[in-house]
């Protein structure tokens, strides 16, 4: 028996209490919004896959080494000083490729983010894997190297020669690549298509299933979740809805028999103490923090989760191309097309409704996303409203809601052709000279030099 404290001493807890306090803590601390959010941030940090090369160099040097001590090979006939001197070589262009990477890594921000939007900066730059995998072999390279100098010997370590001298050219051929690739990487044509693919790629996993028909008109929220209810609060930092765990949410639901509705959406700048979840019925019984360790925070937006990212990006920089300051509306047609795909892909997708019910058909969670009228909203007012004024980007937009118009489900039309009369309305406010109207009005898959899109008629 553990004997009772003494006045002014702190108790003492017995083993097995302890052990479960201390896996508590651990198990408290570990939570899938934690994960989530360490996962995101790991893939857009640069230092994760150098870090990693000089652990697997740091465990495959020894073995080479004592490879080559066991079989002593002779495959350069390097001499002492010949030896010495490739090493040097080798770590003083590893050198300066590390130098000359990150650099122009930073000279790549500064434009991406001038010049684009600062958006991509974390979404599309630092989560490039050409960038990362070449600053590892370079880090990989040189401690390889620096750990040969250091090893060597009066008899030379053929093998380790060797290593080093392919691990060299590997390296050069990298770099040349890697300038080439830099290069053509910033060019605002290969900017939007890679935020198009992972736009395309996060629709498809948020809206796994294809368009029906309009479902059927929801209940009233109230009537279909019940009372009494209480809520959730936020913690005490200000953050923004990185992801939710759905799966999580239903069975805690599901188990409690109640109702769970998340108040935002993915994508939301959540403040300080705001109302995060209303528990609904049988769900009032759930204990804040199980629920709030379902959900994944972060500094900023990222595409996980979060299709309509995808779309504000694109917009963005089809905005700052249409700035008087940049004034390049060509780069805002490149923008456009990438619109008109993710379009065309959300439109071809079941969008979900805000109430996800279980397998015997209850409600279970209200999660909010954005419907079709939100998607096409985003994508053509804010271009509209810069835009209108300029041929090119009247004539796509209007080849793009006309192609969209004959191509989607029925029922995704009425969206379109409210967009089409605003359109109407922008560039005949625009547009006083007969000619130049008429010009405008037609639509044009390329913006200004075709007009593919003038056959298709508007019709009822």
């Amino acid at each position: 028996m553990i004997p009772d404290p003494q006045e002014g001493e702190t108790p003492r807890l017995a083993p097995a209490e302890s052990r479960r306090r201390f896996r508590d803590r651990i198990r408290g601390g570990v939570t899938w919004g934690r994960v989530y959010r360490l996962t995101s941030y790991l893939k857009s940090a640069l230092w994760t896959v150098p870090l990693i090369a000089i652990a697997v160099e740091l465990a495959i040097s020894p073995m080479i080494h004592a490879l080559d001590d066991w079989q002593r090979w002779n495959l350069t006939h390097l001499e002492l000083t010949g030896a010495t001197a490739l090493y040097q070589t080798v770590i003083t262009l590893t050198l300066s490729f590390l130098v000359f990477t990150f650099g122009q890594l930073l000279v790549a921000i500064q434009i991406a983010g001038g010049q684009l939007t600062p958006r991509i900066i974390a979404t599309i730059l630092l989560r490039n894997n050409v960038v990362r995998y070449s600053v590892g072999l370079f880090v990989f390279t040189l401690v390889f190297a620096v750990g040969a100098l250091n090893r060597q010997t009066a008899a030379v370590h053929e093998l380790v020669a060797t290593v080093t001298g392919v691990l060299g050219v590997a390296c050069i051929a990298d770099f040349l690549f890697l300038i080439d690739y830099a290069a053509r990487l910033l060019r605002p044509v290969a900017v939007v298509a890679r935020v198009g693919d992972e736009g395309v790629a996060m629709i498809k996993a948020v809206y796994p299933d294809p368009a029906t028909a309009l479902p059927p008109e929801e209940a009233a929220l109230h009537e279909r979740v019940g009372a009494p209810s209480r809520l959730v609060q936020h913690g005490n930092a200000s953050e923004i809805v990185l992801a939710v765990e759905i799966p999580a949410l239903l069975a805690l639901a599901r188990l409690h028999d109640g109702v769970i509705e998340f108040l935002p959406q993915v994508g939301d700048f959540v403040a300080a103490e705001e109302p995060l979840f209303v528990l609904h019925g049988g769900a009032m019984a759930i204990d804040d923090r199980t629920v709030l360790c379902t959900v994944a925070f972060g500094p900023e937006r990222t595409l996980e989760q979060d299709p309509m990212f995808a779309f504000r990006i694109i917009v963005d920089i089809a905005l700052k191309a249409l700035s008087p300051a940049i004034n390049d509306p060509t780069t805002a047609v490149l923008a456009l097309d990438q619109v008109h795909r993710l379009l065309r892909v959300v439109g071809r997708r079941r969008l979900r409704g805000e109430v996800i019910l279980d397998d015997s058909g209850q409600p279970r969670v209200i999660f909010r996303t954005p419907n079709w009228e939100h998607y096409v909203q985003v994508a053509c007012n804010e271009i509209r409203a810069c835009g209108a004024n300029n041929l090119q980007i009247a004539r796509r937009m209007r080849a793009m809601l006309m192609n969209l118009r004959s191509t989607l489900p029925d029922h995704r039309r009425a969206a379109l052709d409210t967009e089409l009369d605003m359109l109407d309305w922008a560039i005949k406010a625009h547009y006083t000279r007969p000619e130049e109207l008429a010009l405008a009005m037609i639509p044009d898959m390329q913006g200004l030099g075709g007009s593919s899109g003038a056959r298709l008629q508007r019709s009822a």
